[in-house]
Parts: C-alpha cells; sequence; structure tokens
C-alpha cells in the first residue's frame, strides 16, 4: 500500500475543519505540514504553537517537514504539539547526526529531505537513524510548483541503495506530485506521496484524493 500525504500548505485557511474532516473520512493516515522560516526557504507558513492547536481534531498522523535553519531549536516545540514524523533537511544541519538522534530522543520518528540538488552520498553515514527519507522533486519553498523530472530516478537509486542496505525506512517524494504522476513514482520507489495542489487545491477534495490514492496504488 502507499499512501497519499496531503500538503496542508494548499489548504484553504477559512475550510480547514470540513477539509481534514473530508480527508479522514476518505481514510487519509497521514497529513504533510510544511514548516518554512524564511531563511532557509523565501517564505514563512506557520509553527509548532498552530500545529498543537490542531492536534486535537485529528487522528491523522502528523509528518512535520521542517524547512528551516537550525531545526534543533525547534523539535522539543514540535514533539510537544505532537508530531510524530519530524523530517529535517540535510542541507540545514551542521551535524545532522546528532539532530537526528534528537528527534528520535524526543520520541517522533526522524526523517531527512534532501533537495533536488543533494545527492543520496549525503545520508550514507545516517541511513541507519532514519525511519524515512524526503526525496525533494521540487524547490522548496512554494506550493504549487512542476515535477523536476531528474527526481523519479534518484527515487529508483534510494530504492535500490535501501535494498541493498537491508533497511525498512520509509520513501517520500514531495513536490509536483498528482494523478498524472503518481503511478510512476509509487513504481519508481516512493511509499509516501506528498500532494499539494492536487489535493488539498481542488474544489472537490474527496474526489482529488481518491484520483491520486488510486494511481499511486495502480
Amino acid at each position: 500500500m502507499n499512501y497519499i500525504a496531503p500538503s496542508f500548505l494548499s489548504a484553504d485557511i477559512w475550510q480547514v475543519a470540513q477539509q481534514i474532516s473530508t480527508l479522514e473520512q476518505e481514510g487519509c493516515r497521514y497529513l504533510h505540514l510544511d514548516v518554512m522560516d524564511g531563511t532557509f526557504v523565501p517564505n514563512i507558513s506557520f509553527g509548532p504553537g498552530w500545529i498543537k492547536g490542531l492536534r486535537p481534531h485529528t487522528e491523522m498522523i502528523f509528518d512535520a517537514h521542517l524547512m528551516v535553519e537550525e531545526p534543533d531549536r525547534f523539535l522539543p516545540a514540535f514533539a510537544e504539539a505532537g508530531c510524530q514524523i519530524c523530517t529535517i533537511h540535510a542541507e540545514a544541519c551542521r551535524h545532522l547526526d546528532r539532530s537526528l538522534r534528537l528527534i528520535r530522543e524526543l520520541g517522533m520518528q526522524p526523517g531527512v529531505a534532501l533537495n533536488p540538488a543533494t545527492p543520496l552520498s549525503a545520508i550514507e553515514y545516517v541511513h541507519d537513524l532514519v525511519d524515512l527519507v524526503l526525496i525533494m522533486s521540487v524547490n522548496p519553498g512554494f506550493g504549487g510548483q512542476k515535477f523536476i523530472p531528474q527526481a523519479q530516478q534518484k527515487l529508483k537509486q534510494l530504492w535500490d541503495l535501501r535494498e541493498m542496505w537491508g533497511k525498512d525506512f520509509l520513501i517520500e517524494v514531495d513536490g509536483g506530485v498528482t494523478a498524472g504522476n503518481a503511478t510512476e513514482l509509487a513504481h519508481a520507489g516512493a511509499d509516501l506521496l506528498v500532494a499539494g495542489s492536487a489535493v488539498l487545491g481542488k474544489a472537490d477534495i474527496a474526489a482529488a484524493y481518491r484520483e491520486v490514492h488510486a494511481a499511486a496504488n495502480a
């Protein structure tokens, strides 16, 4: 089973409650939370306080994606907010090994994200510390971008490496995911597909979710 993690970045702020309820009724298990600091990426989104307020209203797994510089400063707050998965960027960490260990010590599942131009070798010595590896298929910081084709080969290479290492971490892809490419991305190795404008950006969220989910599991 491959899973869809709708990105909350594409949610309609006036329809949040209804949109979350709709996703849960469709069987959605993951909610992707894009946290941006205006430094690592150009935009600012939301922080742990906002996520903490959302936590009591849904049972979905909170998949926090921290696009922030020096994420160690904020990790305790995201744990307190109720995030189950916390993914940090290899490019944003001075001591990636230490940061990943801290995430697990705080009771969250550690993930590491790689930007489009960052090679897979960046995780060679930390792959045994993670429960998730996120391949960025757009340059982070904006929703609604087009998929970068080279990411598909990167997914295949990561899948091969996971087999070689004998690990079972989740492979996630984020950026430009649609019903039109979800099948190919799943076949390339993605277990978890982040979909923003392709789901929460649509008028009929339920139908959009079903369409992308069906394509990812075709």
